[in-house]
C-alpha cells in the first residue's frame, strides 16, 4: 500500500488560512503555524464580540434613558418600574429612540408611567 500525502488538500487548507490572514502583520501573515493560530484566535474573539455587542447596545440605551429621565427629575429605575406597573410594553431600545427623536412623546410615556414630578 503506497503512502498517501495530502498534497492538494494541504495546499487548499494553507490557501484558505493565508486568505483569512490577509493584512495581518509580521509572522501572523506570513508563517503558516502563526497564521493558523491567529485565525483561530480571531474566530474566538469574533464570537465573543458578537455577544458583547448586544451588551454594549443595551448599556447605551440605558444611559440614554437615564439621561432623559434625569432631565425630567426622575430616576431611571423608578421610570422602568413605573413602565412595568403601567403595562407599557416598550423595550429599552424603543424607549431610548423615543427619548432621542421625540421628547414630547417621551414626556407622554413618562406621564403614562405615573412618574411625572412637578
Amino acid at each position: 500500500m503506497p503512502r498517501v500525502r495530502k498534497g492538494a488538500a494541504r495546499h487548499q487548507a494553507k490557501k484558505r488560512i493565508f486568505k483569512a490572514v490577509k493584512g495581518y502583520r509580521a509572522s501572523r501573515g506570513r508563517l503558516y503555524r502563526s497564521a493558523k493560530e491567529a485565525t483561530m484566535r480571531a474566530a474566538v474573539n469574533a464570537r465573543v464580540d458578537r455577544k458583547r455587542r448586544k451588551r454594549d447596545f443595551r448599556g447605551l440605551w440605558i444611559i440614554r434613558l437615564s439621561a432623559a429621565c434625569r432631565q425630567r427629575d426622575i430616576r431611571y429605575g423608578e421610570f422602568i418600574n413605573g413602565c412595568k406597573k403601567a403595562n407599557i410594553g416598550l423595550n429599552r431600545k424603543m424607549l431610548s429612540e423615543i427619548a432621542v427623536d421625540d421628547p414630547k412623546c417621551f414626556d407622554a410615556v413618562v406621564e403614562a408611567a405615573g412618574m411625572q414630578k412637578s
